[in-house]
């Protein structure tokens, strides 16, 4: 049986992202698309830089023609963003992207995104599931035609599009590029071989790339997340100096990390502060704050202090996107680097937030390192980490049992309070606090910790994994 995740679905390939798994999921989302859209169903299709990925985009679009329904699919690798902005330009009920994002090498995926132009919601992937289960039960029998059929100007039914050039455009009208390249920054650019390849080089001046080869196997980076952990290639270079800044970008380029020019890695959560700082106090944007329940502190603290409405949801950007869509949102996001802003589509883009940071830095006129020790100043030092830590079903049921019973004590620190609004929160007396929840896509459980100082960070996350 073939197992949705939070945006869609993941596996091995070859094992289990196949052809024709492949061809169950895309039937079960264009039985909702049929169901959803009568009367000129559409989807927009795009894939990543991973093993076949145009291979699989090309026989989804193949099985979405062979409904009726119009394929289009983009020219060349495309970042998931940009799958999302030309979902809601084409206005189509649905855009896939083919994708493991972050995942190592060895996975791909079926990401979906609503008509909107963010990740789907829950209902929607609940809706596909559904048709997923029922034509698992009983597979029909396809024939499909060639690709150069359906794509021929008598059918039309997959049409071919340049996504790039429209998207950099969109992008300028969007942030102030001009500022940027006449703040002369030198920027390292490190897009993991993903599909963020080459974008900042297009808008830019001054920008070195590394890791921007087409490699499947993203060379030496076990999997292509843009935190400290595989980013030693990036902060070595910064360290020896010459750069102001370097922007990193994931697999599918939805979402961002950053290192300043001294080499210093500067994590998702301090982006998100920058990030709501610049927007309500120098942009004057006005509304809520969305954060999961894995994002730092904080943002509680700076809410509560300026009277902003702030929501906490579990992990995952679909639940972010869900109230972007609903309320008016000056940010929201997780701390894997995958934000969204009023300025943009309802989606996490790593391109578009690292353009706002570099922008930032050009309009107040100070250094990433500058900014980020304003954080301090302001909040006093908050410091994070996250393991995740591989382990059986046997390894992941003790420690989450532990966590079920509600532990008073972490190592030497007392609990609080315990949230279980995804997974376990401890919070602990001193402000510290640990999360432990199990990933949907991997086996695998991750340590989230957050306290003053990176040693008590570790403290706590060694204490959090002695759980039994």
């Amino acid at each position: 049986m073939i197992i949705f995740g939070t945006d869609g679905w993941r596996g091995v390939i070859a094992r289990d992202f196949t052809f024709d798994n492949l061809t169950l999921v895309a039937l079960a989302a264009a039985a909702y698309v049929k169901k959803t859209e009568k009367k000129e169903p559409s989807v927009v299709i795009g894939y990543d830089t991973r093993f076949m990925s145009r291979q699989f985009a090309e026989e989804a679009a193949r099985i979405f023609a062979s409904k009726g329904i119009t394929a289009h699919i983009t020219d060349g690798l495309s970042s998931t963003p940009l799958v999302s902005y030309y979902t809601k330009q084409k206005n189509a009920t649905l855009g896939i992207v083919i994708t493991a994002s972050h995942n190592p090498p060895m996975y791909n995926g079926f990401k979906m995104k609503g008509t909107y132009g963010g990740p789907a919601t829950p209902q929607i992937i609940a809706a596909v599931e559904k048709e997923l289960r029922a034509i698992e039960a009983n597979p029909p029998s396809l024939k499909l035609k060639p690709y150069e059929e359906y794509a021929s100007q008598k059918v039309k039914l997959i049409r071919p599009f340049a996504a790039k050039d429209s998207f950099y455009k969109y992008l300028r009208r969007k942030i102030d590029i001009d500022a940027i390249n006449k703040a002369g920054f030198k920027i390292l650019f490190d897009p993991m071989h993903g599909a963020g390849l080459g974008m900042l080089g297009k808008l830019l001046t001054n920008v070195t790339e590394i890791h921007g080869e087409y490699n499947p196997s993203f060379g030496e980076i076990d999997h292509p997340e843009p935190i400290a952990e595989c980013l030693g290639i990036a902060i070595e270079r910064m360290k020896g100096g010459g750069y102001d800044i370097c922007i990193a970008t994931d697999g599918d380029a939805d979402r961002v990390g950053a290192i300043d020019g001294d080499g210093n890695f500067v994590d998702s959560h301090r982006i998100f502060m920058l990030l709501l700082k610049y927007l309500r106090e120098n942009k004057k944007k006005k509304g809520a704050v969305v954060k999961t329940v894995s994002l730092t502190s904080m943002v509680n603290a700076y809410c509560e202090k300026h009277g902003i409405e702030l929501y906490e949801t579990p992990v995952g950007f679909k639940y972010t996107a869900q109230l972007m869509n609903e309320i008016n949102v000056i940010i929201g996001g997780e701390e894997s680097g995958g934000l969204g802003t009023s300025l943009h589509i309802p989606e996490r883009d790593g391109i578009f937030n690292g353009l706002l940071l570099l922008e930032m830095m050009a309009v107040r006129k100070k250094s990433l390192k500058e900014l980020v020790d304003e954080l301090d100043e302001e909040f006093g030092t908050h410091r994070y980490r996250r393991r995740d830590v591989h382990v059986t079903e046997s390894q992941k049921k003790t420690i989450m049992n532990a966590c079920a019973k509600l532990p008073k004590k972490i190592g030497k620190y007392a609990v609080v309070n315990t949230l279980t609004k995804d997974g376990y929160k401890f919070i602990l007396d001193d402000g510290s606090w640990l999360l432990i929840r199990a990933s949907g896509t991997e086996p695998l459980i991750r340590f989230y910790a957050e306290a003053s100082t990176l040693a008590k960070v570790n403290d706590i996350l060694d204490a959090g994994l002695a759980l039994k």
